[in-house]
């Protein structure tokens, strides 16, 4: 017997779930050698998923940024509102 508890699992049954489906024996030893590649990797080194390595020079500004950092807000009346609004969205279009 087996039971279903709460968490992540140790382990992914997706290939047996494929040979009971009836994916080719060839495919599922494909697959097999596969995942033990990819879990000899896993186990050297496991770096963070949503990491983004510092790029070697600083993005352009964006246009868009450097309006909108120029703008205060306070001293707009209603009508330059509106027409920065309508400026900033021929901006975004591409």
């Amino acid at each position: 017997m087996h039971s279903v508890k709460p968490g992540p699992a140790n382990q992914s049954y997706g290939l047996q779930v494929a040979r009971l489906a009836g994916i080719p024996a060839q495919a599922i030893q494909l697959a097999h050698q596969k995942l033990r590649l990819l879990e000899q990797q896993s186990t050297q080194t496991q770096g963070d998923l949503f990491y983004e390595p510092p790029s070697a020079e600083p993005a352009a500004p964006d246009a868009r940024l450097a309006e909108l950092d120029a703008i205060d807000p306070d001293e707009l009346s209603p009508r330059q509102a509106l027409e920065l609004l309508y400026r900033l969205k021929q901006l975004a279009k591409p």
